[in-house]
């Protein structure tokens, strides 16, 4: 009997496809804009997030976001394109601020970026968003504090939220909700040990016509 006729030998199985930087980047924006829109939770985006950067093959990623819409579907990216996400011009690496027995301080009229890294050991950084241009709607702050201390501070009238967990430490966002839809929305996620991480509405600053300024900065 010819046992070869019965059982054909299998198909190869082809081999996986890698992801890279772009694809991993690509899916990011996929998800800042969910939850930007309210359909993930500040959890959840930080959790896919890490999943994302995590992600060694095309197939990890594509889980991820088969139950959001993807860019020029049905979301129509109103509230996104006001803020420019896709300028050029716009800071397209993560900000790293690190403090290591010593103070780290970024404050007064400065763009930030889509992402930030602050990590303090037995320092300190402060981080001041009450002048800075968004060049985008969502802002990711991601902040580690081992005996060290990182400081958030944000106009009153956008949204901010957190995830994050403390060890012997603290870990505090005082949560807002901005009444206008379109309003900056700065997420903190942040790790504490034997530290402390803070994010806070500075009192009486607020901002103005952020659009205007939006324009005004660019066209200079």
């Amino acid at each position: 009997m010819d046992l070869d006729k019965n059982h054909p030998a299998p198909t190869p199985r082809e081999p996986a496809l890698r992801a890279s930087d772009a694809d991993r980047d690509r899916i990011a924006d996929i998800l800042r804009d969910a939850m930007a829109e309210g359909r993930l939770t500040a959890e959840e985006h930080s959790d896919r997030i890490d999943a994302a950067y995590r992600a060694k093959t095309v197939a990890e990623l594509e889980p991820l976001v088969q139950d959001l819409p993807v860019p020029g579907g049905a979301r129509g990216g109103q509230a996104a394109a006001a803020y420019g996400p896709d300028d050029p011009s716009a800071p397209a690496l993560a900000e790293n601020l690190v403090a290591v027995f010593s103070g780290s301080t970024r404050k007064g009229r400065w763009r930030i970026g889509r992402r930030t890294n602050a990590f303090a050991l037995f320092g300190s950084v402060e981080i001041d968003l009450t002048e800075a241009l968004f060049g985008q709607r969502l802002t990711v702050i991601n902040a580690t504090s081992i005996f060290g201390h990182v400081e958030v501070r944000v106009p009153e009238n956008i949204t901010l939220r957190g995830s994050g967990t403390g060890i012997f430490g603290d870990f505090e966002v005082d949560t807002l909700e901005a009444r206008n839809p379109e309003a900056p929305v700065v997420v903190v996620n942040g790790y504490s040990v034997f530290g402390s991480i803070e994010a806070k509405p500075k009192r009486g600053k607020r901002i103005a016509d952020l659009h205007g300024r939006m324009r005004k900065h660019l066209g200079h």
